[in-house]
């Protein structure tokens, strides 16, 4: 049975970067300290809420989600907390009697988490009743998603599980292909409709009828290369993005690629290293790459906007399009920080937490959601200061 190594990103960030240098220039593996910001804008916070102990050392990336009115978040030790998302104010909580991996997906009355246990909890979204408990092929590490006829959930084997809504019956299963070596997590699947998009540690992506599990389609969008089983390494970690007909899909150590919803056919491709979600808002399409620079793309031609290096290794998030601005959060520091879409400067800063950014964040409406490592949730909207 091959045997899978598993790496922490922020030790492997420190391999790689060894790897790829020249013998004959120093590397700089600190985080780039922050530098003075002409700061046109002020993020407001509107109310701050504790969910238990955050997020697990072993690099869980809990984010939480909106439905309506209410926002839920679940913390490590299985916590899940429904609350009014414009006040904070608690709904339910409910105590799962085993520690969470990863979440939270939601839909269609359900709110789903999954545990290393290899287990998919489904709790009811008004009373956080628990609905049903089904187990699948390895400990789950993506947010088991839902369109109401299936919930959808990765494994950290590879292995994609649909599962019945009501009941949490196993309706199908579709394996792939892993490598010896990949980065700790997985990208999250997405449902559109009745199919579902999905990236996997191999470097392909796959369009599934979430009915049956019949494939679409399968495109590749990463070559491994290079001598060493960490030089071959091109993980789909980041979740499908979809944007009108277009899907949008990064690689560690490969590309940012544009396919076609229907077919799978690349529309345009940008060389890219990247493990965190994308963004996209004003034709533009955001990356935070591997090494903390963030990035935009003309979402039609692939074309390079602007790239941003003043965060370098601060270990940043997934970047959010919200109100007229792209935040990043930083592990390092703790802070939040506002780039202007533009021209990809930063405009605005705040410190959330020193315990330090790593969930994606959530934006609805002109409010963004942020999760800190240590179980703040904080609600923040942004004031230009000309506007005071």
């Amino acid at each position: 049975m091959m045997i899978r190594s598993l790496l922490l990103r922020s030790i492997f960030a420190v391999l790689v970067l060894g790897l790829t240098a020249c013998s004959s220039t120093p590397v700089e593996l600190e985080p780039k300290e922050l530098e003075d910001i002409q700061q046109t804008a002020r993020l407001e916070k509107l109310w701050s809420a504790s969910i238990g102990s955050g997020q697990d050392i072993r690099y869980t990336l809990l984010t939480p989600a909106v439905a309506g009115d209410v926002i839920y978040a679940t913390d490590i030790k299985g916590n899940v907390f429904a609350l009014d998302r414009m006040t904070g104010k608690r709904i339910w909580r409910t105590e799962l009697d085993e520690p969470v991996s990863a979440g939270v997906g939601q839909g269609n009355g359900l709110v789903l988490v999954g545990t290393y246990d290899a287990e998919v909890i489904a709790l009811d979204a008004e009373s956080g009743a628990e609905r049903w408990r089904s187990k699948v092929a390895s400990e789950v590490l993506a947010s088991p998603q839902t369109n109401g006829d299936v919930v959808v959930v990765q494994a950290f084997n590879g292995r994609l599980t649909a599962l019945d809504h009501e009941t949490g019956q196993q309706r199908w299963v579709y394996d792939a292909s892993m490598p010896l070596l990949t980065l700790r997590g997985n990208a999250t699947p997405l449902i559109v409709g009745t199919t579902v998009y999905a990236g996997f540690a191999n470097g392909k992506v796959v369009a599934l009828e979430a009915d049956d599990g019949l494939l679409v389609w399968e495109q590749r969008i990463a070559i491994p290369q290079g001598r060493s089983e960490l030089e071959r390494m091109v993980d789909v970690d980041a979740s499908p993005l979809l944007v009108g007909n277009i899907l949008f899909v990064v690689s560690y150590q490969g590309e940012l690629v544009a396919l076609s919803r229907a077919t799978g056919r690349p529309l345009w491709t940008q060389p890219a290293s990247s493990f965190n979600d994308l963004g996209a808002g004003q034709g533009k399409v955001y990356m935070t790459a591997a090494d903390s620079s963030v990035a935009a793309y003309d979402a039609t031609s692939g074309q390079l906007s602007w790239k941003n290096e003043q965060l370098l290794r601060r270990k940043l998030t997934a970047p959010t399009a919200f109100d007229d601005y792209v935040a990043v959060g930083d592990e390092i520091g703790g802070f939040l920080h506002l780039l202007n879409p533009g021209n990809g400067e930063i405009v605005a800063r705040r410190r959330v937490d020193r315990a330090g950014l790593r969930s994606p964040m959530v934006a609805v409406d002109d409010v963004l959601y942020v999760y800190s490592n240590d179980g703040s949730l904080v609600a923040f909207r942004v004031k230009p200061l000309d506007a005071e």
